[in-house]
Formats: C-alpha cells, sequence, structure tokens
C-alpha cells in the first residue's frame, strides 16, 4: 500500500520491541514485520558470522515488502536496518557498504525508541544484559534517530504505558 505509514520500532535488546510490535499491529488493526534475526538465529546451527548479517538484512527487507502488501494504514516494523549496522559494527568494527546502500534508500514516517527502563529478560539470541551495554546501545540507536531527520518518540514505562505513548505518538504525527 503506497500512502501506509512505516513506523520501525528500535532500540536495545531486551526493550519489549516485538511485544510493542505486536501490540500496536493489534490495535491499529494491522499487520507487522517481525525481527528476521530471531527467526534466522533460532534455526542457524552454528555460531553466527559477520556474513550472516547480511542474509538476517535481506531477509528483513524482502519480510518489510511482502508484508507491506498485506498492510493497511500502518505497517509496524519491529526493527530496521540500522538494529544490523549498530550490531555490526559493535561486533565486528565495520558495517558492509550493501547494507549501508539500503539503509540510505529504506524511508520510513516514525521512529519509536524503546527504553531501557524495563528489566531484562534473559535469552539464549541476547548478549549484553549488563547496564552499561544497554545504555551505549540505548545511546547508538538515540542518536541515530536524532539524525535520521525522521520524527521519533521515545517509549517508556510498562507494556500499556509503552503502547499508549507510541498511539499518541503515532496520532500526533498525522
Amino acid at each position: 500500500m503506497s500512502d501506509c505509514k512505516k513506523i520501525v520500532i528500535i532500540g536495545p535488546e531486551s526493550t519489549g520491541k516485538s511485544t510493542l510490535s505486536n501490540m500496536l499491529a493489534a490495535s491499529l488493526k494491522s499487520i507487522f514485520v517481525p525481527e528476521f534475526a530471531r527467526t534466522y538465529l533460532e534455526q542457524l546451527p552454528r555460531q553466527y558470522v559477520e556474513q550472516d548479517l547480511i542474509t538476517i538484512a535481506q531477509g528483513q527487507l524482502f519480510s518489510e515488502d511482502s508484508i507491506l502488501l498485506q498492510a493497511n494504514q500502518y505497517l509496524i516494523c519491529d526493527t530496521d536496518l540500522y538494529v544490523i549496522k549498530v550490531w555490526s559494527e559493535h561486533k565486528y568494527h565495520r558495517c558492509d557498504s550493501w547494507i549501508l546502500q539500503q539503509i540510505a534508500k529504506r524511508k520510513y514516517d516514525l521512529y519509536l525508541l524503546t527504553d531501557i527502563d524495563i528489566p531484562w529478560q534473559d535469552d539464549p539470541l541476547r548478549e549484553h544484559p549488563d547496564t552499561a551495554m544497554r545504555q551505549y546501545f540505548f545511546a547508538q540507536y538515540q542518536d541515530i534517530v536524532i539524525n535520521s531527520g525522521i520524527p521519533f518518540y521515545i517509549v517508556q514505562g510498562s507494556p500499556e504505558e509503552r503502547l499508549h505513548a507510541a498511539l499518541s505518538a503515532i496520532h500526533h504525527s498525522n
């Protein structure tokens, strides 16, 4: 749908991105693009390597393009390629040029940045439970959204408070 508003949920690990994506899609009677990395990594029979990040990025974009065809007025994206960029630069000290090119091509309407104000939930795919690293990654994403030129809001609190703040941000950005 060409007039569909694309909303990206972005933030560090274990900050409620998937929960908020689900809740927003239900509230807006729309659909969301799940985080492809989770599906990919859960099925990977080995530790991931740098090349896997390109595969993950391709899968995320394919999912986004496919699901966009089913969306109503809103498409909720559980992360975007900035998450892969931040992760790649942190873990491998670089980001593949293809990922950077795709970031430059993609346009979104609103970023919802999830704060680290909720407790860490352990998960085999998550790597940085310590508060300092959560703050570091939050600062990385905050810098990205500030410099993106795209409206953004920081969502905090309980899942219900985050949903209310997100819905308010969406309606104010219309």
